[in-house]
C-alpha cells in the first residue's frame, strides 16, 4: 500500500519550514519529494507542519492492576491524540513486569490493545520492592526496553550497584526516579514558601539530589548507563552536569509541568497540581530551562500519570502523586517556548523526538527515508482552550485545564496508518 502526503511542511538542517511531500510504501517512509506512484492515496497536509512522530520515555499506562485509572488501550490513543507515536511504559503495575511470565502477559496485553508502539520497562527489583534483584538479561530478551523502579527511589545503594553492573553487561539503561525516602518527611509539595502559605507538609529539593549524586557515582562505579528520571532542581542538575563533565555515561529528562510552572503557581490545596517530584522554586525552574539548553538535560518526557478523579477531589494529603501529560505536551511547549522565541521549533521537535529516542538507542523520532512512517500533523496556527473533560485519557488530573495554547495535532500515523485523526 502506498500513501501520499502532500503540501506539508518539514524542517530542514537550518530549522526552516519547507513544503514538501511524502511518499510512504508498506509501513516505512518511501521518498520525501519523489515522484509519485501511480495509484497512490494521496492525502492533502492542508499546509500543516510534519513532525517525526514523538517519543516519550516515561509514561504511565497502568494496565494491568489499576484499569480503573488507565488502560493500554485509553493511554495510548491519549498518545496518539498528542502527537506519540513511540512511548515506554513504567513498571508500577499488578503484576509487575518483574519475571519472563510477567513481561510475556504484559507484551500481550499491549499488542492486543495499543495503538501505537509501546515499550514496557522490565523492573529492576521483584514488586519494585527495592529489595530482591530481577534477573536483567531474561526480561531484556522479552523486550524490555530499560529498566527502572520508577516510582520509587531505590534506597539501598548495594541494590542499586549490583544493578548497574548488571545493566553494564548487557549494555541496557538504568532509569531512576531519583528521591530518598528519609528526606521525604511525608511532603505533599515542594518545601518552600508556597507549602507554608498553604499550610501543607514540604519535600526538600535534597531528597531528589542527594540519590543523583549518589547514583551518578555508582554508574561510573559499574561502567553502566544511568538516566534520570524528572529532573526538577537546581541541585539535581548541578549534580547531572558535574557528572557529564566527568565522563559519566549520565543522561535526563525533564517534564513539560517542572517548564512551565513553580510553587508560588500553586492557587490552594488542590490535588491536580500535585506530582512528584513536585512544582519547585522559580529559580529551580530557570536552571531546568538552562541545563536544556546547554545540554545538561537531554530530552522532555511527560510522566503522564493518570488518576481519577474521586482520588484527587480533596486535597493533596492522602491524593495520590501525577499528573497527565499526552494530550497538552506539544501545544503548551511551542506555545510557551517556541511562539515566544525562547526555543525554536527544531529544539522542541528534538527534545520530543529524535533525542528521547537516542537516549535508548531506539530507531524512532526522524523522519528519513527507510525510517518507520511515524508522523504527526500539527496545525501550527490552531488555538484552543484545553478542556480536561475532551480528553481520550481516563484521566483528568491536570493543572493546565482552562489554560490556551497553539499548535495542535491533527493527524498522527503509526507505521503509514492513521491513529489519530481531528473530528472535523
Amino acid at each position: 500500500m502506498t500513501t501520499v502526503i502532500q503540501n506539508v511542511k518539514l524542517l530542514n538542517e537550518e530549522g526552516e519550514l519547507v513544503v514538501s511531500t511524502i511518499v510512504i510504501e508498506n509501513g516505512k517512509i518511501a521518498s520525501i519529494n519523489g515522484d509519485i506512484p501511480a495509484g497512490a492515496t494521496v492525502i492533502d497536509g492542508n499546509g500543516h507542519f510534519a513532525s517525526p512522530g514523538f517519543v516519550d520515555v516515561h509514561t504511565h499506562l497502568r494496565e494491568p492492576g489499576f484499569e480503573h485509572k488507565e488502560t493500554i488501550a485509553t493511554g495510548s490513543a491519549s498518545a496518539a491524540k498528542g502527537g506519540f507515536t513511540t512511548i515506554c511504559a513504567m513498571p508500577n503495575t499488578k503484576p509487575v513486569p518483574d519475571s519472563v511470565e510477567n513481561m510475556q502477559l504484559i507484551n500481550g496485553l499491549i499488542k492486543e490493545s495499543a495503538v501505537i508502539r509501546v515499550l514496557p520497562y522490565g523492573s529492576l527489583t521483584k514488586d519494585i520492592s527495592g529489595e530482591v534483584r530481577t534477573n536483567m538479561q531474561e526480561l531484556k530478551e522479552q523486550g524490555a526496553v530499560a529498566f527502572s523502579d520508577d516510582g520509587i527511589g531505590i534506597q539501598l545503594a548495594s541494590t542499586m550497584y549490583e544493578q548497574m553492573q548488571q545493566a553494564a553487561k548487557l549494555d541496557a539503561v538504568v532509569v531512576a526516579h531519583c528521591e530518598d525516602n528519609s528526606l521525604i518527611y511525608d511532603g505533599v509539595m515542594h518545601e518552600g514558601k508556597r507549602n507554608k502559605e498553604l499550610g501543607l507538609p514540604g519535600i526538600p529539593s535534597i531528597c531528589e539530589s542527594v540519590q543523583i549524586a549518589r547514583d551518578v557515582l555508582l554508574a561510573e562505579a559499574a561502567g553502566a548507563r544511568y538516566h534520570v528520571c524528572h529532573v526538577s532542581t537546581k541541585e539535581s542538575v548541578r549534580a547531572v552536569r558535574d557528572a557529564k563533565a566527568a565522563g559519566i555515561k549520565v543522561t535526563a529528562e525533564v517534564c513539560p509541568h517542572h517548564l512551565l510552572l513553580e510553587e508560588m503557581d500553586i492557587p490552594s490545596d488542590d490535588a491536580n497540581w500535585k506530582m512528584n517530584p513536585p512544582l519547585r522554586a522559580a529559580d529551580d525552574k530557570d536552571s531546568l530551562h538552562a541545563a536544556l539548553l546547554d545540554g545538561t538535560i537531554d530530552c522532555i518526557a511527560t510522566d503522564h500519570a493518570p488518576h481519577t478523579a474521586e482520588e484527587k477531589c480533596c486535597g493533596m494529603v492522602g491524593a495520590p502523586f501525577g499528573i497527565v501529560g499526552f494530550e497538552t505536551a506539544f501545544p503548551l511547549l511551542y506555545t510557551n517556548f517556541v511562539e515566544t522565541g525562547k526555543w525554536t521549533l527544531k529544539q522542541l521537535v528534538d527534545w520530543m523526538s529524535v533525542k528521547a529516542a537516542q537516549i535508548f538507542d531506539l530507531p524512532y523520532g526522524t523522519l528519513e527515508v527507510g525510517a518507520s512512517a511515524d508522523l504527526v500533523l500539527i496545525d501550527l496556527d490552531k488555538e484552543q482552550t484545553i478542556d480536561a473533560e475532551g480528553f481520550v485519557s481516563k484521566g483528568r488530573n491536570t493543572p493546565f485545564n482552562g489554560w490556551t495554547a497553539k499548535g495542535w495535532p491533527v493527524v498522527t500515523m503509526f507505521e503509514g496508518n492513521i491513529v489519530y485523526q481531528e473530528a472535523e
